[in-house]
């Protein structure tokens, strides 16, 4: 009997508390074996890091600490390089609200004829003592339009990518999974991902 095989289903935590993105991680990843799910409403990591990088270790070890799976997270940000790649690690506290980043950005941007940009992720995998393992960094390059394509939305309504003639924020789940950068950083780490948890 095979009594020894390893269960067929695993448990991996994707360190989010966004059901939207914890399904676009797993979409990204592929068909994969595993049992996904978001991280418990309780955990609440403060991103001290100073790299992309630092902050999903730090959010992926704590939900692989608190529930005892392996666990997946990532950490993204738009850089700008009139702007020296600002705002970076700092982008989803530009301001407030979304309505507000893009007003703060494209007042930063104001006079700018230079306006390539790219939006980067870094991906960490823990294993269920919260030890880095694996990581993955995914890059989609463009440029920032004068205003944003449609109304509602945020930095990513602002950033227009040639290849596909449209915003981000308008980009199908097929071309976000292979243009967008947390799709890159998630399709160069699914190989790895099967390996470390003996997925065949």
């Amino acid at each position: 009997m095979g009594l020894t095989r390893s269960p067929s289903v695993l448990n991996l935590t994707i360190a989010s508390g966004n059901p939207h993105k914890v399904a676009e991680i797993e979409e990204m990843l592929g068909p994969l074996p595993l049992n996904v799910l978001r991280q418990p409403a309780e955990l609440d990591v403060e991103e001290t890091g100073t790299t992309y990088l630092e902050n999903a270790l730090l959010k992926a070890s704590a939900a692989a600490q608190l529930t005892g799976n392996w666990a997946l997270a990532d950490d993204s940000g738009l850089e700008v390089d009139a702007l020296n790649g600002a705002p970076g690690l700092y982008t989803a506290r530009l301001a407030p609200t979304d309505n507000e980043k893009i007003s703060k950005l494209l007042r930063s941007m104001a006079e700018q004829p230079y306006r390539s940009a790219r939006f980067r992720s870094s991906m960490v995998l823990c294993s269920p003592d919260g030890a880095s393992i694996e990581s993955s960094e995914g890059v989609c390059w463009g440029e920032l339009l004068q205003r944003p394509a449609y109304s509602g939305g945020g930095l990513e309504s602002l950033f227009w990518l040639r290849e596909t003639r449209c915003s981000y924020g308008e980009m199908t789940a097929a071309q976000l999974s292979r243009l967008g950068s947390r799709g890159k950083a998630a399709r160069d780490m699914a190989p790895r991902l099967r390996q470390q948890l003996g997925i065949r």
